[in-house]
């Protein structure tokens, strides 16, 4: 990931509302969630999720995909990581037993669970 990217990503995540969404995603894992499942559990309205995943989508941090008459939105894990890794790129001056908790949650693609989110 370059600056350019995590700029897109911080700033998609500087948001209130997406911030709660990337997380709602991350937390259903690769099987991800409907537009309208987001809406009902973000307490927006679908118009007002829709300008939101948008927003999110066009930073990378999550994708959709057609399933029937829905549309699937998941958590970008591999754009996640790479968000993580940015942060930690040059950390600690070389030593690295100090980053190693954070560069295990960068290297980590698997979802989190409800648990560790709380």
């Amino acid at each position: 990931m370059d600056q350019r990217q995590a700029l897109a990503a911080f700033g998609a995540l500087s948001q209130e509302t997406r911030l709660h969404i990337i997380r709602m995603l991350v937390v259903s894992g690769p099987d991800g969630m409907a537009a309208g499942s987001i809406a009902e559990k973000a307490e927006v309205s679908p118009s007002n999720v829709s300008f939101h995943l948008k927003e999110l989508e066009r930073a990378g941090l999550i994708a959709q995909q057609r399933e029937s008459r829905s549309i699937i939105y998941t958590a970008n894990y591999e754009a996640l990581g790479g968000l993580i890794r940015f942060l930690m790129e040059d950390c600690c001056g070389g030593n690295a037993e100090i980053c190693a908790p954070a560069a295990a949650v960068a290297a980590c693609c698997t979802p989190a669970t409800k648990e560790e989110l709380q």
